[in-house]
């Protein structure tokens, strides 16, 4: 039986009341999803222990709050990776690992431990520098590799590569997915980027105004769209495969409705990847469209028209068991004569390849 995250609490503070009923995975990484102030900061430090929520909290069955009992934030073994890394501004690199071990007890053996995770995480030639000599994305390296040397039980990560920019997310994004697949970690992540949670999340969580708005496998909470998403479009998230790349500068990811060409960006051959389709960037043809720009057509079936407002419908489309969504106008549907059952073909304006 896996193990599992248990949450009952209802936790106030001030005018804001942040209520949270449910079980989540520890093994892979459940993403936290939502607008700002919805709670989601403060979901994670009751998890940690820095706040008491006077409601239940368990982990695999440990009470952590609750029956009487407060589990202290240190002996929870939750790694914490704030926005800002919070390295200890007296001591350099290997300081700052260093304690990170010895407080996990790891005793005589924290120089062995420590030096295998420098490596790991690229920091050797950084261990003899103090914190404000590290760029962002390297204090954020350091960050992580003192988190995995308290040898947590699970990690939780507040927004932990918003400050940087895109070349230094691209440094991060690798080692979270070594967390959550070779180590087998648990990673509670709280994020505002749609393409991260698309990355990274096994789970979705999402909460608006302190209440939990849904639950579930990342793609079916992502095909919801809605408030919990900034109000984002419904979406279509496809797990696909790189097939190689093209004599012209292409990547061509193979799933089972067919092919996708995004602009290369150095995949692996064989590499799993995950596309985000949204469905404003979805239009349909009833023939094979010909003198569009558009490199990625797909032939699909209507499954279900959605009236959205007075002007508009949401189109669900079957692309061999992957749903794809279309907002069109009703003028267009009945232009094009769409019910359920039709066989057409999907037009991708934009397809989003999730690489952060």
């Amino acid at each position: 039986m896996s193990q599992s995250l248990d949450l009952d609490f209802r936790l106030r503070q001030g005018g804001f009341a942040l209520e949270v009923r449910q079980s989540l995975p520890v093994a892979g990484l459940t993403a936290i999803f939502g607008p700002s102030g919805a709670g989601k900061s403060t979901l994670l430090r009751a998890i940690a222990g820095f706040e008491r929520t006077g409601g239940q909290i368990s982990f695999g069955g440990d009470i952590w709050e609750g029956d009487g009992r407060f589990l202290a934030p240190h002996l929870r073994r939750v790694g914490y990776v704030f926005q800002e890394p919070r390295l200890f501004a007296h001591l350099d690199v290997a300081g700052n690992l260093t304690y990170a071990a010895r407080r996990a007890g790891a005793g005589t053996d924290a120089s062995a431990d420590v030096a295998a995770t420098a490596q790991r995480f690229g920091l050797g030639p950084l261990m003899v520098r103090r914190p404000h000599q590290l760029s962002g994305g390297e204090a954020q390296r350091v960050a992580l590799a003192r988190a995995v040397l308290a040898r947590p039980r699970l990690l939780v990560m507040d927004e932990p590569v918003s400050a940087l920019d895109a070349a230094r997310r691209a440094e991060i994004f690798p080692l979270i997915e070594a967390l959550r697949d070779r180590d087998g970690i648990g990673i509670l992540y709280v994020s505002h980027a749609l393409t991260e949670v698309v990355r990274l999340a096994g789970h979705v969580l999402t909460l608006v105004d302190g209440r939990v708005a849904g639950f579930g496998p990342a793609a079916a909470i992502i095909a919801e769209g809605g408030a919990a998403f900034g109000g984002v479009d419904t979406a279509c998230l496809i797990e696909a495969e790189h097939a190689g790349d093209t004599a012209d500068g292409l990547a061509q990811l193979s799933f089972s409705g067919g092919t996708l060409l995004v602009p290369a960006q150095g995949l692996a051959p064989g590499g799993r990847v995950r596309v985000l389709v949204q469905a404003r960037d979805v239009m349909i043809a009833r023939a094979p469209p010909e003198g569009l720009s558009a490199l990625n057509v797909l032939a699909v079936r209507v499954v279900a028209i959605t009236d959205l407002g007075p002007a508009d419908c949401e189109v669900r489309l079957d692309c061999a068991g992957w749903v794809l969504r279309a907002r069109v106008t009703r003028r267009s549907v009945q232009a094009l004569a769409l019910a359920e059952g039709v066989h057409c073909h999907a037009v991708l304006k934009s397809v989003a390849l999730a690489r952060g």
